[in-house]
């Protein structure tokens, strides 16, 4: 395998100094309608800029507090959400990390209007792309160049829809190899200014499926997602690409039929975006929980946003909520979801890749372009440009070694490829020489390491096979009348009777093959009088025992515990161990079985 090859499979990294990141939520609270009496009465109100306040239902002069990140309250502009929470997003996009900003709560409570906003107060989706735009182009230079794309879909009844080119098709969604969600035929628009990306999205937001209900006049009936794609290519070697996605989602909000009176068609939609909320819901509880599995397939949205719920993404959520009564359940149900939503932990790091190097052809013999003075390599290069049979990365354990060391011998190994290639005026790195030689010192002390340690596993592998054979040992088995049986001592044949069992019905006799079956007419009793004694320690222990001592016998929980302590505090003390089963939620037979498992326990010391 040569270096490129290895270059092309181990292009993706992961940035040491990225550590993991929490989920952010903020709450804004659409302004009041209606009279503010009644059903139209608010049950929501601030508590400063991070704390909100709610009715208890079950005690309506009660007050349920929760705590986020942001609270923005009915005065609240899409200038001051955008600013406060969406701008510091922004920034992880130039550092080749993921981005999502999702908008949360139900039916008619604001979602769209602060995604999409208005000509005259625009939302968070064009305030975005006008900043990405703007930063890419303050961005770009000689050493890195900024390209911005964009794709725009719609998650409808189950199925993803391509809104930039609108078609009946299902698209399905993938996962490469990098655990990266990818939709496979999704239009993507590059966009090179603001004017660019709206001849693209209105036309699209017009494909979008809306239809109106008894709460809102322009519901969504699907949810939305816009991905706007920020690439990066490294100026001068090793040309390094950097890939970053911003996700702008706006879900459609969650449905109670009996108040919104869907029929036929908007009854299917309305089930069909409950199901994807609550298994998006269902989601953040597993990775809560720490769950083996995450249904992130059990819906289109969820496998969708794997990247933004405990993915690579820095997530934010916007919860939005209605102040008035009716909506009350509504609101709380939201609430909760966002509390729960900032628990999650995401692992956001830099994905870059370097590009595969093309070889130069190497130059014919007979070819008199070059000079005496290119004939003529400096003697410090013909140190360092050693030809190896197989490359160095290929030998050495890249998973042990530091991720700066990996990357600079992976890019040494290419640009020593080119070298060999005929390219002799290229220099080798370019990197002082003070750095080169450290990285080759390093290189050279791995190696030794490497040698020393496979010289010690073929010394050990060299005494295994001139060791002799041990013989294994035969299992030999004994018929049961044979097998020596351990003796046993005298306090257990005082305690210990074994005799034979009463006459009963007949038994079938013995197959001549079961030697080694105990004889089924024998039984093992104890002894009269230290059966006796054992009794009567239990009888007190279960009388003057405490809830924790009485915890100590066997088949008594806490439960039980707290039920015999209380008995006997209303009844006296038991009279015999039989009479345990006057107990509530204890039976005879439980009491024979709480027998059986103590009796040999609480004998006491043999004299």
């Amino acid at each position: 395998m040569t270096s490129n090859q290895r270059l092309s499979r181990a292009g993706f990294r992961r940035a040491p100094v990225n550590a993991p990141a929490r989920v952010r939520v903020c709450v804004r609270l659409r302004p009041g309608v209606g009279t503010g009496q009644g059903q139209d009465a608010p049950c929501v109100r601030g508590v400063g800029s991070h704390s909100l306040e709610i009715l208890n239902w079950r005690n309506e002069m009660e007050m349920m507090k929760y705590h986020f990140d942001a609270f923005y309250g009915e005065t609240s502009t899409q200038h001051d959400i955008y600013m406060g929470s969406v701008q510091p997003f922004l920034r992880h996009l130039l550092e080749g990390q993921n981005a999502s900003i999702l908008a949360y709560g139900p039916t008619g409570a604001g979602k769209t209007h602060t995604m999409l906003g208005s000509p005259d107060q625009p939302g968070v989706i064009p305030r975005a792309v006008r900043d990405v735009l703007q930063m890419t182009r303050d961005a770009s230079g000689d050493e890195w160049k900024y390209s911005v794309s964009m794709s725009y879909l719609e998650i409808y009844q189950e199925k993803v829809l391509d809104l930039l080119e609108p078609s009946l098709r299902d698209l399905p969604i993938r996962e490469d190899c990098n655990h990266h969600i990818l939709v496979p035929g999704l239009t993507q628009k590059p966009i090179m200014n603001f004017s660019d990306f709206e001849s693209y999205f209105l036309p699209a937001s017009c494909n979008r499926t809306v239809a109106p209900t008894q709460l809102n006049q322009r519901s969504s009936r699907s949810h939305a997602v816009l991905l706007l794609w920020v690439s990066q290519t490294q100026g001068w070697p090793p040309y390094a690409r950097r890939a970053a996605k911003l996700c702008l989602i706006d879900l459609a909000g969650s449905e109670n039929n009996r108040r919104t009176g869907n029929q036929g068609l908007r009854l299917k939609e309305s089930g069909a975006i409950n199901t994807s909320l609550f298994v998006l819901s269902k989601v953040v509880d597993a990775l809560n929980q720490g769950l083996p599995r995450v249904p992130y397939r059990d819906s289109k949205l969820t496998r969708l946003l794997q990247d933004s719920l405990g993915g690579s993404a820095h997530s934010l959520i916007i919860a939005n909520i209605a102040p008035e009564k009716r909506y009350y359940f509504d609101t709380l149900t939201s609430l909760n979801f966002a509390a729960k939503s900032k628990q999650v932990v995401n692992k956001p790091f830099m994905q870059e890749t370097l590009p595969e190097i093309a070889a130069p052809k190497r130059p014919s013999a007979d070819s008199s372009d070059e000079g005496p003075e290119a004939k003529r390599p400096c003697s410090e290069e013909k140190k360092l440009n050693v030809v190896e049979e197989k490359p160095l990365s290929s030998l050495l354990p890249l998973e042990n070694l530091e991720p700066a060391l990996v990357q600079r011998l992976l890019r040494l190994e290419a640009l020593e490829k080119g070298t060999e290639s005929g390219n002799r005026g290229l220099p080798l790195l370019n990197t002082p020489r003070k750095e080169r030689l450290v990285l080759q010192k390093q290189i050279e002390e791995k190696w030794r390491e490497l040698q020393s340690l496979t010289e010690k596993q073929q010394e050990m592998e060299a005494k295994q096979e001139h060791a002799p054979a041990k013989l294994r040992k035969q299992a030999v088995v004994l018929p049961f009348k044979q097998a020596q049986t351990p003796e046993k001592t005298e306090e257990e044949e005082e305690i210990i009777i074994i005799k034979q069992k009463g006459k009963g019905r007949k038994r079938k006799p013995l197959a001549p093959n079961s030697e080694n079956k105990a004889p089924p007419e024998w039984e093992v009793t104890m002894r009269p009088d230290l059966l006796t004694r054992s009794k009567g320690n239990i009888l007190a222990l279960l009388n003057t025992g405490s809830e924790k001592d009485l915890m100590n016998l066997h088949r008594i929980g806490k439960k039980t515990a707290q039920l015999i302590v209380a008995w006997r505090d209303l009844h006296g003390l038991f009279k015999k161990v039989e009479d345990l089963a006057e107990v509530e939620g204890v039976s005879k037979k439980q009491v024979a079985s709480f027998l059986k498992a103590n009796i040999l326990t609480t004998i006491g010391n043999i004299e």
